[in-house]
């Protein structure tokens, strides 16, 4: 963290918090405590009215007139962002989000018990993916040329030059959104797809229009109605997934679902996964193509 943003944060803190110690900056910005007086004397000369409190519960605090308006953001209001906060935090590790998660909790002199808790699967492909990210946001903050394997999903690769914009978060898949060099135009890429990333130099960012408007250049699989008999033991995924209003009851242990789906593995692979506790009702066509995966998966172990 650089010196200016260690500053702001100090005097962020500082307008919620009565009194801070060192210590407490020293753990929470990773410097010693003699950076934390400096930092301080940096503020006074500054003019912002900094003083020390002596005596076992010292440290820093601000005069009482310039303290922010603790009525803008109420407990819950702390509560909520440090739910979504953390809740980002589990899907990418990262030490500034940790950081921020630090400066709002020092926002409150409560103890923060959030009533809504957000728990992620720990696959152990999660770090590789957050490496993969933590590159990727590199890249795009220094303007770096991503160079790299890409293969999609009937399994072709092809090799890519991108000028990364933007990583996108959808289903639960980090996207990064760019211009490919090698097609001319934007582009989507899923990072797991991506394969040996590197640098290749450095590129000028683009400003056309076209880069303000980076969701039109999102494809869009064609989806088709698909009318499922689903097994109450599944039926809960169907009803989080596509809502009440897609499942209906149709005897004791079952549900017809009512639901759109695009004609690619992604799809069937999602249906595969229920086993027998999903059938397709229609239409035919959808029904072949399904069946036609399957038997290609079958053909494996024969």
């Amino acid at each position: 963290m650089k010196k200016i943003e260690r500053l702001i944060s100090i005097v962020m803190i500082l307008l919620q918090k009565e009194v801070v110690s060192a210590s407490e900056f020293s753990r929470l910005f990773h410097v010693t405590k003699r950076t934390i007086q400096r930092d301080m004397e940096t503020l006074s000369y500054a003019n912002i009215p900094i003083y020390a409190v002596y005596g076992a519960e010292g440290g820093y605090a601000l005069m009482e007139e310039y303290k922010f308006d603790k009525r803008l953001l109420i407990h819950q209001d702390i509560e909520n962002i440090l739910v979504a906060l953390t809740g980002f935090e589990e899907l990418i590790t990262n030490q500034e989000i940790q950081t921020t998660i630090q400066k709002i909790k020092g926002m409150t002199s409560a103890n923060i018990s959030p009533i809504l808790d957000l728990t992620f699967y720990d696959w152990p492909g999660r770090n590789q993916i957050n490496e993969e990210n933590l590159f990727i946001r590199q890249a795009i903050e220094n303007n770096w040329l991503l160079k790299f394997e890409y293969v999609d999903q009937t399994g072709n690769k092809t090799y890519r030059i991108v000028e990364p914009y933007k990583l996108h978060f959808r289903e639960m898949h980090w996207y990064l959104f760019g211009y490919c060099l090698e097609r001319k135009d934007y582009r989507t890429f899923k990072l797991t797809r991506i394969l040996n990333s590197q640098k290749d130099g450095l590129f000028v960012p683009r400003t056309d229009q076209a880069l303000q408007h980076e969701k039109q250049y999102t494809k869009q699989e064609k989806l088709v109605i698909v009318h499922l008999s689903v097994d109450i033991a599944v039926m809960d995924q169907f009803i989080e997934r596509y809502g009440k209003d897609a499942v209906k009851k149709e005897t004791a242990s079952s549900y017809l679902a009512t639901i759109e789906l695009p004609e690619n593995p992604y799809a069937y692979q999602f249906l595969a996964g229920f086993g027998n506790k999903v059938k397709i009702i229609k239409p035919k066509s959808f029904i072949a193509k399904y069946v036609n995966y399957l038997e290609e998966a079958v053909k494996l172990y024969k």
